[in-house]
């Protein structure tokens, strides 16, 4: 990355994304020379850690971002889409978590391990899109499958942690436990059904075709990342109640004939990915086993014998980590070292 130094701002660092995205800077040396920390009013004037130092929240504002190399967005969709075209004409890339962009034509949505190369798009609108989180850890694993016999058809299930769903989801689910037990009444405020030992499937609004906000944006985002519009995908995506780490079932059709050997060595030599399949041992990935891990894990690689050339997989990963905050500074990472 050379010896230059950037000025990075943080906005919303006060969320559980954007308190990853501090603590993965510190991890990885990102070779910061200022870093603002930015949040709404009720956020501001506290402090966070960075690289044992005590930095300032301050009011996320439109004068916050002049002389700001990066800006690293994870606010909420409603203020990317004011600020980050804000910071963007300021001269800031902003690279942004939210949903706001990730559809623009002019925003190249990009994950690292897949399509870095369109990363260059960025000087369009001077933002980049960070997928969602089950998108990501997905198409990780999808893309050097495609790459070696195309793939024709996806049907995902996903089983995503509450984290998914912000700090208030989290809350949500202790308290829940803690009142079952104590035999006290559930409150319900983040979820519209006990998320407490049960399972919802309903993540994000719902639409017109019965599909939900989530699942659409699995479909749409995959297609745009892999660049590939031909790939048939359909998803149904399910709140479970695990603190972090979302688990997906695939069932991927291709093109060629490919064996559950040749699927494990092509994956094995991925990047971003980790194998963990010997049934014979019950060793598979699992979501207490992922938390604060960088890569996503497969396991349960399989043939499907209802079709002709169908692979079923499970694969699982970190969805505040490599689903948000790490990608997203693995695209500042690939920013700086070609681009900036």
């Amino acid at each position: 990355m050379g010896n230059k130094k950037y000025n990075i701002a943080v906005a919303g660092a006060t969320g559980i994304v954007g308190r990853e995205i501090v603590k993965i800077l510190s991890e990885r040396n990102f070779p910061v020379n200022k870093i603002n920390l930015l949040a709404s009013e009720r956020s501001a004037g506290g402090y966070i850690d960075f690289k044992g130092n005590r930095k300032k929240i301050h009011l996320l504002s439109e004068e916050t971002f002049q002389g700001i190399d990066i800006g690293l967005f994870s606010p909420g969709a409603s203020v990317s889409k004011v600020y980050a075209p804000k910071a963007a004409d300021a001269g800031c890339v902003v690279i942004d978590n939210t949903s706001q962009f990730r559809m623009d034509h002019d925003v190249p949505l990009v994950v690292p391990e897949v399509n870095p190369q369109d990363i260059k798009d960025y000087k369009k609108k001077n933002i980049i899109a960070n997928p969602n989180c089950s998108t990501i850890q997905m198409v990780v694993v999808l893309k050097p499958i495609h790459d070696a016999v195309k793939i024709k058809r996806v049907v995902v299930s996903t089983y995503q942690a509450v984290s998914g769903a912000g700090k208030e989801a989290v809350s949500e689910l202790s308290d829940q436990v803690r009142a079952i037990y104590n035999l006290k009444a559930v409150e319900k405020k983040k979820f519209p059904y006990q998320i407490a030992f049960n399972c919802i499937p309903h993540i994000d609004v719902f639409l017109e075709n019965g599909y939900t906000k989530e699942e659409i944006k699995m479909i749409n985002e995959t297609k745009k990342i892999m660049g590939d519009k031909s790939i048939n995908i359909t998803a149904t995506t399910v709140r479970v109640p695990v603190y972090n780490c979302h688990g997906e079932s695939l069932n991927i059709e291709t093109e060629k004939k490919i064996s559950p050997a040749e699927i494990k060595e092509i994956l094995s030599n991925a990047p971003g990915i980790k194998v963990v399949d010997e049934p014979e041992k019950n060793r598979y990935p699992t979501q207490i086993d992922v938390s604060e891990k960088d890569e996503v894990f497969v396991g349960r690689i399989r043939e499907d014998y209802s079709i002709k050339n169908g692979i079923n997989m499970w694969i699982v990963a970190d969805n505040i980590r490599k689903g948000a905050a790490l990608n997203a500074v693995q695209i500042a990472e690939n920013l700086i070292e070609n681009y900036l």
